[in-house]
């Protein structure tokens, strides 16, 4: 039967959405109540679990910062530096600003889905972590740093993230302006998209932020949802957001399918609880650091964010960085 089980970040509370039937059902005007599975295209069905059963167990953590050495493969380089140089030249040319780009890597898989999961759980408290299962979608799973919105008694708060180093230790990070004017980008586009639908905007102070064994550069959205608003025109003018696809949007999405070379489906789409507490509220999380099992066989993907001052050398060993959190899980 269709689930999904979760924890927040932050939260020893590991929460249950449950289905009763196989059927596949979608949410379409987000008035709907369970659990919502949305893939990057906006064009695409919204799949929801719907909330006929749920449950709750706390979950204690049994050993913190737990995080196992992998052993990373070139392969694919070739194909992804030469994606990152059309991004570019795209850029050069005018038509995009940014945009982001992004590789499937498969690897064998041995461990239970469950396991996985617990596994999630363990090392990243910090993240959004979710089992998710429908038998016409498959099981995918994940541990994502990134709200998409948060709705509660209109108090509306999402995030600008972008930018990514690697951890070193007893050091802070070293951003350059290249970060620092991509998180710019992504939180002016926020303010300017969800403008008219907040009777009040306050954008928070820059930061950055640990997401496993990386460091992210960070501002928090806040404001007051108008009356008029319907939670769709928010979720419809923020996915896909910026850091996960670029600026203009359209354009964007465009060079990403007609280049990539897979289909993203869920990846970078969005997940997470709607209306479970109460009408209008939601908690929805972007679906980043993730992976889709499949037939013993695990895909993860990964991308980064493309400006002009990007370097294709460097943006490949993003998301070779990247990519260690699900392939340490796996």
């Amino acid at each position: 039967m269709p689930f999904s089980i979760y924890r927040k970040p932050l939260e020893n509370k590991v929460k249950g959405v449950f289905q009763s039937g196989d059927k596949l059902k979608t949410a379409i005007n987000f008035e709907e109540k369970g659990f919502v599975f949305a893939p990057f295209d906006d064009n695409g069905a919204i799949v929801l679990i719907k909330a006929d059963e749920l449950a709750e167990v706390d979950f204690l953590p049994e050993t913190k910062n737990i995080y196992t050495e992998v052993e990373l493969k070139d392969s694919g380089k070739d194909f992804h530096i030469e994606l990152i140089k059309k991004g570019l030249n795209e850029i050069k040319e005018g038509s995009l600003k940014k945009v982001v780009l992004s590789r499937k890597i498969s690897r064998p898989v041995s461990s239970s889905p469950s396991l996985i999961f617990k596994n999630l759980l363990e090392r990243y408290q910090n993240a959004f972590c979710y089992l998710f299962f429908h038998p016409q979608i498959g099981v995918w799973c994940g541990a994502t740093p990134e709200t998409l919105v948060q709705i509660k008694d209109r108090q509306l708060r999402t995030m600008a993230l972008a930018a990514t180093l690697p951890i070193k230790e007893s050091s802070s990070p070293g951003w350059g302006s290249k970060e620092f004017e991509e998180q710019a980008m992504v939180t002016r586009y926020i303010k300017e998209t969800l403008g008219s639908s907040l009777e009040s905007i306050d954008i928070g102070e820059l930061e950055s932020v640990k997401a496993g064994k990386l460091w992210h550069l960070k501002s928090t959205i806040s404001g007051i949802l108008s009356e008029k608003t319907s939670i769709k025109q928010v979720i419809d003018s923020l996915h896909p957001t910026p850091a996960v696809c670029g600026i203009p949007s359209k354009e964007a999405k465009s060079f990403i399918k007609n280049n990539e070379g897979y289909e993203r489906t869920f990846y970078t789409g969005f997940l997470g609880e709607l209306d479970l507490e109460k009408k209008r509220n939601i908690d929805l999380f972007v679906n980043l650091r993730c992976m889709k099992i499949c037939d013993g066989m695990a895909s993860i993907f990964v991308g980064g964010g493309i400006t002009s001052a990007s370097e294709p050398e460097s943006e490949w060993t993003e998301t070779q960085n990247k990519s260690k959190t699900m392939l340490s899980i796996i």
